[in-house]
């Protein structure tokens, strides 16, 4: 059996058949990696950014067409308010910072997750971020900020319960399709891979709908030192694994 380098000698990746269309992140390991150098929660967050940069350019380097990044959940207003202060800080930065260059280079950025309970600049950012690239046609890039999928999945049934109440909406005619109309995520494709870092292997609330059918892959790798070799491995090893969707192995009723 190949082993995911020799896949990646073989095979570039930009044109293997394999490549995924959809990749989501759980970008984990940013306080941990900055503990284990004595530094500061903060300064693992400020290298946990720098590593987005790089891997949202790799990512359009590559070919990909989707790349969800899961940079702030809904629990994570439960951490000490400083560090939550230096969070609304470094995605205010990494706004007006890198939106020129995301924009310059084809990328449309999205953005779900609940609008409630944000500051006005924060909205007002997001806002100016999705607006001004929303033509754009290269890799679109997802960021889930304020987010967490049973308030999606509550927020969507809630929207549906109100069609009916209307009279707009049997409830009948709701399915698959009425639902994935009224997630954040509507007019995406599903991830086909979710990799999360650090070497936790939950999924905490990230996309719990849309991922019902991805591959996961689990990284030891803290976020900060998750490089393109790590992300490129990570896709080697989707490459490898074959998909069923609930079926069966390609010839397994023959045998």
């Amino acid at each position: 059996m190949a082993t995911p380098e020799a896949t990646l000698d073989k095979v570039p990746l930009r044109r293997a058949a394999a490549l995924p269309r959809h990749v989501a992140i759980i970008m984990d390991g940013n306080g941990r990696w900055a503990t284990a150098r004595g530094l500061t929660r903060t300064e693992g967050h400020r290298k946990g950014v720098e590593m987005v940069r790089r891997i949202v350019r790799h990512a359009g380097d590559l070919g990909l067409e989707y790349l969800t990044l899961f940079s702030f959940s809904t629990e994570n207003w439960r951490r000490p308010a400083d560090e939550v202060s230096y969070l609304m800080g470094l995605l205010r930065f990494f706004i007006r910072r890198d939106l020129a260059e995301l924009h310059g280079n084809n990328v449309r950025v999205r953005v779900v997750g609940d609008r409630n309970g944000l500051g006005g600049d924060i909205r007002a950012l997001l806002e100016e971020a999705q607006n001004l690239t929303a033509g754009n046609t290269g890799l679109t890039l997802t960021i889930a900020f304020n987010y967490g999928a049973r308030q999606e999945i509550l927020r969507a049934a809630r929207r549906l319960a109100e069609e009916v109440a209307a009279g707009r909406l049997a409830p009948a005619d709701i399915d698959s399709k009425q639902f994935e109309a009224v997630l954040d995520t509507v007019g995406m494709p599903d991830p086909d891979l979710v990799i999360r870092t650090s070497g936790e292997q939950r999924v905490s609330n990230f996309l719990l709908w849309q991922a019902a059918y991805a591959e996961f892959v689990f990284s030891p790798v803290c976020w900060p030192d998750f490089d393109e070799t790590e992300f490129d491995r990570a896709l080697a090893e989707f490459g490898g694994r074959e998909r069923r969707f609930g079926g069966v192995e390609a010839g397994a009723l023959h045998r």
